[in-house]
């Protein structure tokens, strides 16, 4: 999983290039969402948003927090409510800016078409590369450039995962899961101390820092998530209801994909699971999930062994600051879900690469069975 720290070491150069390739790839499922949704609408629910103002809110961001930015080269220390000129769109903020813009009055917002939004996407994506050229080769000179990356980055899997919710195809071989090889099997840790978040040089989310010590007792973890078949077998023993993308006809489980059922390959990863599924499993099976701090440090002490990224990962840890917590300048990243949201861990296949990171933080209520998320077991 090298990728994901690389990346946020990343010099000119890479950002630049990797930059446009989160682009094409923000460019290329817009084109299949537009194809399977002519009008570009999509129903008015919480977990979604209208593709045509997520394309232009990725573009916005981009050229908020860089080309409109005063303050870009302090990096973290920014002022966030530094004044602004105004950019490539005058009431771009008062479109796209999702701090302020309640979500469901996006599905009525006088939004640019589809042509227009993708040409104000290319002028700023250039503005960008043309600032990155001339930016200082530091941790603060290139923060928020990594951050427009990442962020576009992150809202392209809730495309593909959104894409899933409506069955609309994406014809990219990269966003298919692939079946787990290995058995799952237990990795043993002792008691003993661990290091949880991050330190040093690098891009760090707010989230993620404020590295301190703490205790983990001795505990057993699974080497890799459960599969399709492990978990199916728990909901013909209780009745437990299955993802709506699946159903049972005899002795086979089917899935839906594209507008077809087909027969589920039982061992693919379990995906599209809440929270509150993968607790139901574990008490069926007498196991629990664990910890951030007890999956962060298998998942870093056990390398070798410990198989991760083939689906987020649900913990029992609630979201919330490491000590001596500090917002960011993107103030509304982490701060007003701590204490609402269940931690995830690791990485799905939706996720790009260069995103996945032992450290990451991902975060959602934990009824949420839309995101590319299954579970791994512990026990102490």
């Amino acid at each position: 999983m090298q990728e994901g720290l690389e990346i946020r070491h990343a010099g000119a150069a890479a950002l630049a290039s990797a930059l446009a390739a989160s682009r094409r790839d923000t460019l290329a499922t817009f084109a299949a969402y537009a194809a399977a949704l002519p009008d570009l609408r999509v129903p008015e629910l919480g977990t979604l948003n209208p593709p045509l103002w997520e394309l232009g809110h990725i573009g916005w961001f981009q050229e908020f927090w860089i080309a409109r930015n005063p303050e870009r080269g302090r990096g973290a220390a920014a002022d966030p409510d530094a004044a602004r000129a105004q950019g490539v769109r005058a009431d771009a903020d008062a479109l796209y800016d999702s701090s302020r813009v309640p979500h469901a009055t996006r599905w009525s917002l006088p939004l640019p078409d589809a042509a227009a939004t993708r040409a104000e996407l290319a002028r700023q994506l250039d503005a960008t590369l043309a600032l990155l050229h001339e930016a200082p080769a530091s941790d603060d000179g290139l923060y928020f450039f990594r951050l427009a990356l990442l962020h576009e980055d992150m809202h392209h899997e809730a495309a593909l995962y959104m894409a899933h919710a409506l069955d609309i195809p994406i014809a990219d071989a990269r966003w298919q899961p692939r079946p787990l090889a290995a058995p799952r099997r237990p990795l043993k840790l002792a008691s003993g101390r661990h290091r949880l978040g991050h330190a040093g040089a690098g891009f760090a989310f707010d989230n993620e820092l404020g590295a301190h010590e703490v205790e983990v007792g001795a505990f057993t973890i699974d080497s890799r998530v459960l599969g399709w078949g492990e978990y199916l077998e728990f909901v013909a023993a209780t009745g437990h209801p299955a993802p709506p993308h699946l159903r049972r006809e005899g002795a086979r489980w089917l899935e839906k994909r594209h507008g077809r059922w087909r027969a589920l390959d039982p061992d693919l990863p379990a995906c599209h699971l809440s929270a509150l599924d993968a607790e139901a499993w574990c008490a069926w099976a007498g196991r629990r999930l664990p910890s951030e701090a007890e999956w962060e440090r298998a998942a870093i002490e056990c390398a070798g062994d410990f198989e991760w990224g083939e689906v987020w990962e649900w913990t029992a840890s609630p979201f919330g600051p490491y000590p001596g917590f500090v917002a960011h300048p993107y103030r509304d990243y982490s701060a007003p879900w701590f204490g609402t949201r269940r931690v995830l861990r690791g990485a799905s296949f939706m996720t790009q690469p260069r995103m996945k990171h032992p450290r990451y933080r991902n975060f959602f209520v934990p009824e949420r069975g839309d995101v590319a998320a299954g579970f791994r077991t512990c026990a102490s």
